[in-house]
């Protein structure tokens, strides 16, 4: 049963209240406007939901806005809190400037009357995003699971639909992973009494048990083969501790970690010797493109009596993979020795038009969701044919801030990314988006629009994280899911 959830009653008196005030003897400011979400000179898709904005001054008493193109189009939104486009207008207008600018129009009434502001422009790209996102969203709570859910927007709305909540349950629900977009085939993790892998391949669910003799921990972190047969996961034993006098307040780590492959066909889960090693933690890993690569990051475990945490540095690696035989190389290649230069390196997702690997970069850890110094860099597949030495070329100049970047992801034409971001207020991580042009250059993100954002973020104590795009609805058969993990019954992982 889906569940959309819908907003429109929170801002739409708002809207109404102040509709088609007109805009009489403004004093011109020599300034850009300044608002929020800051949309000034960001590349948005032809289909993406209206960039409706507020005033980052809470004084203003209405917004203005109107946004012309060169062919003399023209769209008008205002409204007391925001600017509030209407939703077909704006989606004719971006199809007839799809690789154009249009142009933004900024006025804002205040007690001593209208101001209007430097125009600005924005740019519609012709590359396409995908449908939706999927993504996680949680309360702050470390110690006890609080309400969290797995949640679908549609992109060119303001839709949101609940895949899954742990209200249906009880216990943690993360770790969801699509196969390059794809909702057809997808993994779900649950954490708790109830724990399982819930997978649904080919449209059938079920529920599995990976927590096997011998593994460190159930099955995380999953990544999907391209041919859909395998999925690569990681077992891990992690802890979690506060920070005393330190700005990144919590830590996530791994004191143990292995990767482990799982055959969807022969219903197999399989180690390889080369990445299970004792004393060796491999984590975050990603299948290449092609297939024939996997990429993971590992690091050397701490000792048993030892929270240095600062101490633990992941670096990148890679092993060939054969997908005939479903087995891996005989070498481990050591793409970028992070810990050379006292930073460690996690979470690598290749592009899938096997151009570019992009990956977090932090100070230490693998899990940099509290790092404020984390950021993320993109390299051509090309240079990682060697060792990398100079990574500060790498780093991606438009996308990051002052704040954590961390969990990202990639569309399926590999031209955009999803990232998570501390950036607004240091607490609650939030969506952005970004443009990857075919030099590979990266473009001003912009946030998730919401009909009334400043309202909606506000209002939302709740952090989003693990986005990934889907091409097309997720479908998900919540009650059966439900179902699934509340029976004890759980297929047993060969």
């Amino acid at each position: 049963m889906r569940k959309t959830l819908i907003y429109i009653p929170l801002f739409l008196m708002t809207i109404l209240s102040a509709c088609s005030e007109r805009v009489d003897n403004a004093k011109s400011e020599a300034t850009l406007p300044e608002i929020f979400p800051e949309y000034v000179g960001v590349t948005i898709p032809v289909g993406i939901a209206p960039l409706n904005f507020c005033m980052a001054d809470r004084s203003v008493r209405i917004v203005d806005a109107v946004v012309t193109d060169s062919h003399g189009n023209k769209l008008h939104g205002q409204g007391v809190e925001t600017t509030g486009f209407d939703i077909d207008e704006w989606h004719k207008l971006l199809e007839q400037n799809a690789g154009d600018s249009i142009v933004v129009n900024v006025s804002a009434k205040y007690d001593d009357g209208w101001h209007s502001y430097k125009p600005f422009s924005i740019y519609v790209s012709r590359d396409e995003m995908d449908y939706g996102v999927v993504y996680r969203r949680l309360e702050p709570g470390y110690e006890v699971y609080s309400k969290m859910g797995i949640y679908e927007r549609d992109l060119s709305t303001f839709d949101e639909t609940a895949l899954i909540e742990n209200t249906q349950f009880s216990g943690c629900v993360n770790c969801h992973s699509f196969n390059r977009c794809s909702p057809t085939n997808m993994s779900l993790h649950i954490r708790g009494k109830h724990g399982a892998t819930l997978l649904r391949l080919d449209g059938n669910m079920a529920a599995y048990n990976t927590a096997k003799s011998g593994n460190l921990g159930s099955c995380v972190y999953p990544y999907w083969h391209p041919d859909g047969r395998f999925i690569i996961y990681s077992t891990n034993v992690t802890q979690q501790v506060f920070h005393v006098c330190d700005s990144n307040r919590i830590e996530v780590y791994d004191q143990a970690s292995d990767l482990l492959l799982y055959d969807t066909e022969k219903n197999e889960l399989t180690k390889c010797p080369l990445i299970a090693k004792d004393s060796i933690m491999e984590t975050f890993p990603a299948f290449s493109a092609d297939g024939k690569k996997l990429f993971f990051v590992q690091a050397t475990e701490l000792p048993a009596d030892s929270r240095e945490l600062q101490q633990i540095r992941y670096n990148l690696c890679s092993i060939s993979f054969d997908t005939a035989t479903g087995t891996f190389g005989d070498k481990v290649d050591t793409l970028f020795m992070a810990e050379t230069l006292n930073q460690s390196v996690t979470m690598p997702r290749p592009s899938y038009d096997g151009r570019f690997l992009m990956f977090t970069l932090a100070d230490y850890g693998q899990f940099p969701i509290w790092h404020h110094e984390a950021d993320l860099y993109m390299v051509p597949i090309g240079d990682l044919q060697k060792p990398i030495d100079d990574i500060e070329q790498y780093r991606m100049r438009a996308v990051n801030s002052d704040d954590t970047e961390s969990f990202h992801n990639w569309s399926s034409n590999s031209r955009w990314i999803v990232f998570s971001s501390r950036r607004d207020d240091g607490l609650f991580t939030r969506l952005y988006f970004s443009h990857i042009d075919e030099e590979g250059n990266d473009s001003k993100p912009f946030l998730l629009p919401q009909a009334n954002p400043r309202r909606y973020y506000d209002e939302l104590f709740m952090s989003y994280n693990v986005p990934d795009f889907v091409t097309t609805e997720v479908n998900f058969d919540d009650v059966r899911a439900e179902s699934l993990i509340n029976s004890p019954e759980r297929i047993p992982m060969k």
